[in-house]
């Protein structure tokens, strides 16, 4: 079982994301579930995300403690609260940004982590760009996909369709397209 974990805040589709990656690998022929843990339900309040993704039946429905992966939508969480607890020392952690690891904080996890397996990419200029606004869901997901491999971008892109049919879903699978080659290139640079 894979099991994913999301960070973000109110407004920026925390609980969309989960659902989007059940969405994608249910399609792949996997058995998925996906739930929200919400505090204080306001616009930029804390929000996690959990969703499972298993080639068998998932009969557990407790958060996730130990995620394989775990995607970071907003990146001023870093400062108040340890996003990273519980990543599994093989897993994978994408922050929704363009700085460096050092300027993030963020150093001692990557450095604790195999080489590649935490990274950034700044999935709200991405959404921008193509949407207008700077909701980094998708982009995240297209992110994911390349880094681990997980889902095929192909669902990813059939699960926002499925979700945002017309423009709207069109500009968004544009938006993950672009940060799932952005990842595969990062991923080619350094191992060259």
């Amino acid at each position: 079982m894979v099991e994913i974990r999301i960070h973000g805040r109110g407004g920026q589709g925390v609980v969309t994301a989960s659902d989007l990656v059940a969405m994608a690998s249910f399609a792949e022929g996997h058995h998925a579930q996906a739930f929200p843990s919400f505090g204080s339900e306001r616009t930029g309040a804390p929000v996690v995300s959990y969703c499972r993704v298993s080639d068998h039946e998932i009969r557990t429905h407790e958060p996730v403690l130990e995620p394989d992966l775990i995607i970071v939508q907003d990146p001023t969480l870093l400062a108040i609260m340890n996003v990273f607890s519980g990543l599994k020392p093989d897993g994978y952690a994408l922050v929704n940004s363009g700085k460096s690891a050092e300027e993030l904080g963020i150093s001692d996890i990557v450095n604790r982590m195999p080489k590649g397996h935490v990274i950034g990419v700044p999935a709200a200029d991405i959404a921008r760009k193509h949407t207008g606004r700077t909701v980094p869901n998708a982009v995240l997901l297209g992110a994911a996909a390349a880094l681990t491999g997980l889902y095929k971008m192909e669902s990813v892109a059939a699960a926002v369709m499925q979700r945002f049919p017309g423009k709207v879903g069109e500009m968004n699978v544009a938006a993950a397209q672009e940060a799932f080659e952005l990842v595969n290139t990062m991923k080619e640079t350094a191992n060259a």
